[in-house]
């Protein structure tokens, strides 16, 4: 909900209504308990604008989430970028193993860069495989 307040100015009012709630008390209650309803995860994500729900229930399960690729064309801006996330990911993984301490970040930037190389291996999957083009009836 900071997110939310800091980065769309929404108050908890507002991620209430969005989500379809009665009023705020409701969504106190779960935030207080944690227990909301799992069909109002994603409504709660949408209303924050940020899936942090999602990412912690998956990554809690050991599982990596990708973003589906959209098709996007790769440009040499988003090659270096994949570069700067290796680089700074096996210097993350030196220290670690060097020092034995920064776990965790390490394991944020390599979880990180499995997520971006992921995603590009099924960009070009996608690319060998084209969707099928849909025309518009008019």
């Amino acid at each position: 909900m900071e997110y939310a307040r800091e980065k769309h100015n929404r108050s908890i009012d507002r991620i209430a209504d969005l989500m379809g709630l009665a009023n705020k008390w409701v969504l106190y209650k779960w935030l207080e308990s944690g227990r909301m309803p799992a069909i109002l995860i994603r409504p709660f994500e949408a209303a924050c604008g940020i899936d942090l729900v999602t990412r912690y229930i998956g990554h809690s399960a050991n599982k990596m989430l990708i973003e589906i690729p959209t098709g996007k064309r790769v440009t040499s801006t988003d090659l270096n970028e994949l570069q700067s996330s290796f680089a700074g990911a096996v210097s993350l993984l030196v220290e670690f193993y060097e020092r034995k301490n920064g776990s965790d970040e390490a394991l944020a930037a390599l979880t990180g860069l499995l997520e971006d190389v992921a995603w590009h291996r099924k960009n070009v999957q996608e690319h060998l495989q084209p969707g099928l083009e849909l025309e518009v009836m008019s």
